[in-house]
C-alpha cells in the first residue's frame, strides 16, 4: 500500500478589496480613474518660481546686452552672467526692482576700479552696464577724451584699429561710427574702430573706442561723494553714463553704491541678430569665439 500524505494545508485567504482610503493615498480616485493633487502641483510650481527668483536676486542672474555702449568688450546680442553677491545686497538686488530707494547695503563692499557692473539709474526701473572709473573721494575730469583722476591723466596707448564683423546686432551705424564701415577683398564687411588701451591707478586695463571729438569728451571736475562711484562706458562717445545728465537718459553724475546690482563675470553666448522664425537659422546666429570670455579686467602684467 502506498503511503498517503494526510497533512492538510489551509487555502490562501481572498485578497481584500482596495478601499477609498487606499485610493486617496495612491493618488487615484475611488472610481478607478487617475486624479491629480492640484494643491501639491501648484505648491511645487510656486516654490520653484521662488527658488529661481531668490537665485537671481542673491546669487547670479543672466543679462542681455541691448546696446553698443560697452563695445568693444561687449557687443549687442551678448548674453552674460552677473554675480549679485560681490558687493553685498541693496534695494536693487531683487529681480524686477520692486523696491523704492533704500540707503545702505547688506554686507556691502565697494567695487574695484575697472569692474564692469550693472546699475539702475535714479529715474528709471532698468539696468545699465558700465565700468567703474572713480571711487569715493576721487576728483574725476575728462579733457579731450582723456580721463583725469585726482589731477593725474589716466595713461592711454593708441592701438591698431580693431575690426568687428558687421552683422544684424553690430551694423556699424554711421551716426555712431562715421567712416568705420569697410569691406575686405573677400567682400566681407567690417567695422574698423580706433581703440586705445587705458590703465587705471590700480593697474587694471581695458580697451576703449574713441571716434574723435564729442560732447562727452569734456566733463568735470567732480568729486565723487562718499558711498558713490563714477561709471563710464568703454564706447566713450556713445555711452549714457555718469557724464550724461538724467534728462538725456544718462546716470547724472556719480551714482550711489546702493544702485549697483552686481558684477559682470563672463559671456555665456552671443547672437548676431541675423536669425529668423526658422529654427534652423538659430544655429547660424551664434557668434563664434565669445562664449566663456571673462569680463573681469586684466592687470597690466596679464595683458602683456
Amino acid at each position: 500500500m502506498t503511503a498517503v500524505d494526510m497533512t492538510q494545508t489551509d487555502p490562501l485567504p481572498p485578497a481584500a478589496p482596495e478601499t477609498a482610503a487606499d485610493d486617496k493615498e495612491a493618488g487615484t480616485s475611488g472610481a478607478g480613474g487617475s486624479g491629480v493633487n492640484w494643491w501639491h502641483e501648484v505648491k511645487s510650481i510656486v516654490l520653484l518660481i521662488l527658488a529661481v527668483l531668490a537665485f537671481h536676486s542673491f546669487v547670479a542672474k543672466p543679462f542681455y546686452i541691448p546696446s553698443e555702449s560697452m563695445m568693444p568688450v561687449l557687443l549687442k546680442g551678448d548674453r552674460l552672467v552677473v554675480s549679485k553677491f560681490p558687493y553685498g545686497w541693496s534695494y536693487v538686488s531683487p529681480s524686477f526692482h520692486p523696491l523704492p530707494f533704500l540707503k545702505g547695503r547688506i554686507l556691502g563692499h565697494l567695487p574695484e576700479r575697472g569692474d564692469i557692473v550693472i546699475v539702475s539709474p535714479q529715474n528709471r526701473r532698468e539696468d545699465y552696464i558700465k565700468r567703474v572709473i572713480g571711487l569715493p573721494g576721487d576728483i574725476v575730469e575728462v579733457r579731450g577724451g582723456q580721463v583725469i583722476l585726482n589731477g593725474v591723466p589716466v595713461p592711454q596707448k593708441v592701438l591698431k584699429p580693431l575690426r568687428i564683423a558687421v552683422d544684424g546686432n553690430a551694423p556699424c551705424p554711421p551716426m555712431q561710427f562715421p567712416g568705420a564701415l569697410v569691406t575686405d577683398k573677400a567682400g566681407k564687411s567690417w567695422c574698423e574702430l580706433p581703440v586705445r588701451q587705458e590703465v587705471l591707478p590700480n593697474g587694471k586695463t581695458y580697451v576703449t573706442i574713441d571716434m574723435g571729438p564729442s560732447a562727452l569728451d569734456w566733463y568735470g571736475p567732480v568729486r565723487v561723494p562718499a558711498d558713490h562711484v563714477f561709471l563710464m562706458g568703454d564706447n566713450r562717445d556713445n555711452s549714457a553714463d555718469s557724464r550724461a545728465p538724467l534728462e538725456e537718459n544718462g546716470l547724472g553724475g556719480p551714482v550711489p553704491w546702493e544702485a549697483i546690482g552686481g558684477r559682470a563675470e563672463f559671456i555665456t553666448f552671443s547672437l548676431d541678430g541675423d536669425s529668423s522664425w526658422n529654427p534652423l537659422s538659430w544655429l547660424h546666429a551664434f557668434r563664434g569665439g565669445r562664449a566663456g570670455n571673462s569680463l573681469r579686467p586684466q592687470s597690466v602684467t596679464e595683458a602683456k
